[in-house]
């Protein structure tokens, strides 16, 4: 699982999916691979995040390019 592995590393999270999808939008344009990991609940959507991971090589400059593109 990624959220297990240490080349993983969480650097995006929402409850909003339109969100996580720019973000990784971003993101592949800027040819950073990213993995998301859903933890909704399936019987009460409103529950849960969404969350996004890069290698750990590409935290960095992941994390300066969402929070430069205020996302």
């Amino acid at each position: 699982m990624v959220q297990n592995d240490p080349e993983w590393t969480r650097v995006y999270s929402t409850t909003e999916p339109y969100k996580l999808e720019i973000v990784k939008a971003v993101l592949a344009d800027n040819n950073i691979e990213s993995v998301e990991v859903n933890k909704k609940d399936s019987a009460y959507i409103f529950i849960g995040d969404i969350e996004l991971y890069v290698h750990q090589k590409d935290a960095v400059l992941a994390s300066f390019i969402i929070q430069s593109n205020q996302l």
